[in-house]
């Protein structure tokens, strides 16, 4: 499958959770992390842990596991990294306080 279905999906797994401010950026041409840089955010910790349930059962479906999670139940963001995408969700005061589509302004805003 390709990188911008699995982000294609993983889009509409958040929206289906609620998220809020769904956000892609492409940062294939400014980054080596990554291709697609994913943001959103939840209104509290459970919402939070919904949507990083959703995404995760979204990429195992399609065969794509996580190489990493950081963050937990706990967590007022979680960070989930599928290698060629990266899944950041936060609450929405870490999100304006990290603003990470500024960090990553550089990259294209992909409209999905």
């Amino acid at each position: 499958m390709e990188t911008l279905d699995l982000v294609k999906k993983i889009k509409a797994a958040l929206e289906d959770k609620k998220a809020e401010d769904v956000t892609v950026i492409d940062i294939h041409e400014i980054s080596s992390i990554a291709d697609y840089f994913v943001i959103a955010n939840g209104s509290n910790a459970n919402q939070l842990t919904a949507m990083q349930d959703a995404v995760d059962e979204t990429m195992y479906t399609n065969g794509v596991h996580a190489k990493q999670v950081e963050g937990n139940s706990n967590s007022t963001w979680i960070l989930m990294d599928y290698q060629d995408i990266i899944v950041h969700l936060f609450s929405k005061e870490d999100r304006l306080f990290y603003d990470l589509e500024h960090i990553w302004k550089d990259g294209k805003v992909v409209e999905l």
